[in-house]
């Protein structure tokens, strides 16, 4: 291969250029954020008109995790089959029906909103992130394309609450709702028209049974330990995650007010690190090399964070926690997506499901960790998480 070819290869637009020509993708991802984003918010209002307790309520959002796992693992062998665009359409249309129910309040609506919500976003998040990357054709661009959005949808978690706050005081977490269905109804349309005369990325030839699509992700180089990496760093990340705030309110009486800033500490460094991981430490160092940088500096932010004894010590070690998770997780997306070439859809739906699985694991075994060892027991558990991580990484070669 010529330098010329190399540097081809390589080549990877500006961040400015490529959100350009995705903006529809990118809108989609924060969209997909905001029914989810309103149930947490207006939670206590939201039990009041159901008539039930906020924890009973409040675990009813359980539901779409256990709904995005059964899609996930379900649907991706079929995911790369269609369109990018119609599956893209059929995700809205689900995420908008979803929010239309929650807006009706009772019980039943409720936990029928959740598990939807599960589902669209099992079936969105995946279609739109290989559509992105199928928007450019060298395999450094296609994972940047890819991380591009990953990196939107961790903005608007940090962003969507305040966003969504103005409205709401005018027309209610009902109003929001119905927003939100009618904005991805409509979208849904647009995507459903822009992918009707485009076909699926694989090819008649390419197409394989059911199992043997699961076979044919399982023989890409590394995608099995990346797959577990991405399981376990989302089972350590969201565990702390669960019980960051009753940390700081036992160990440095913080207020929920002030803890609020914390929280946006926590999501600004995770869309840092995602956002200038894909861009800059990928293209600077191997992309398998940064993966097993940001694990080694997650291990020493959670090993340590439990311990230290003064506030600005552990404010500084929460955001390197969120920017070294964010790191990894912009290397597993952009090694998938570099590695599964046409399988990119069925490689990242899987991955999210795998993140589901992590989501639930990481809160059980930060509860027994607790329950057994307090906050120390919490070091121990989410560091032996991580460190398995960190040995997975090891197999992951160039």
């Amino acid at each position: 291969m010529s330098t010329t070819e190399v540097r081809r290869t390589g080549e990877v637009p500006g961040d400015w250029r490529m959100a350009k020509r995705l903006w529809p993708f990118l809108l989609a991802s924060t969209v997909s954020l905001i029914p989810f984003t309103v149930f947490g918010m207006y939670l206590v209002p939201i039990a009041a008109a159901a008539d039930g307790s906020v924890a009973e309520i409040g675990g009813l959002r359980g539901l779409g995790g256990l709904a995005a796992l059964i899609v996930g693992i379900a649907l991706a062998p079929l995911i790369d089959r269609f369109a990018r665009e119609l599956v893209a359409a059929g995700g809205l249309a689900l995420l908008g029906i979803s929010a239309a129910l929650g807006a009706i309040g009772n019980v039943f609506a409720l936990a029928t909103f959740c598990l939807l919500i599960g589902a669209s976003t099992s079936i969105l998040g995946p279609s739109i992130g290989a559509a992105a990357a199928d928007r450019f054709k060298t395999p450094a661009a296609a994972g940047r394309a890819a991380t591009l959005v990953s990196a939107t949808t961790s903005m608007m978690a940090m962003l969507a609450a305040p966003v969504l706050a103005v409205p709401g005081l005018f027309w209610g977490w009902r109003g929001n709702l119905l927003a939100a269905s009618a904005i991805a109804l409509t979208l849904s349309a647009a995507f459903f028209w822009r992918g009707r005369g485009r076909k699926s990325p694989l090819t008649a030839t390419q197409r394989t049974s059911y199992l043997a699509t699961y076979r044919a992700l399982a023989k890409i180089p590394g995608a099995l330990p990346l797959l577990g990496v991405a399981m376990l760093r989302t089972a350590a990340f969201m565990g702390y995650l669960a019980y960051l705030a009753a940390f700081y309110d036992e160990k440095f009486d913080l207020a929920p007010g002030w803890f609020a800033l914390v929280w946006s500490l926590s999501g600004a460094s995770f869309f840092l690190g995602n956002l200038f991981a894909g861009r800059y430490l990928v293209a600077a160092v191997r992309p398998e090399k940064t993966l097993l940088l940001g694990l080694l500096a997650a291990l020493l932010a959670v090993s340590t964070f439990y311990f230290t004894p003064s506030l600005p010590v552990t404010l500084l070690l929460t955001a390197l926690m969120g920017a070294a998770h964010a790191t990894v997780a912009a290397c597993v997306t952009t090694l998938l997506v570099r590695r599964s070439g046409d399988l990119r859809g069925s490689a990242l739906s899987v991955n999210a499901a795998g993140m589901s699985i992590g989501t639930f694991l990481g809160a059980a075994l930060g509860g027994v960790g607790l329950g057994f060892g307090g906050y120390p027991g919490l070091a121990l558990i989410f560091g032996a998480v991580t460190l398995a991580g960190v040995l997975l990484a090891l197999r992951v070669r160039p």
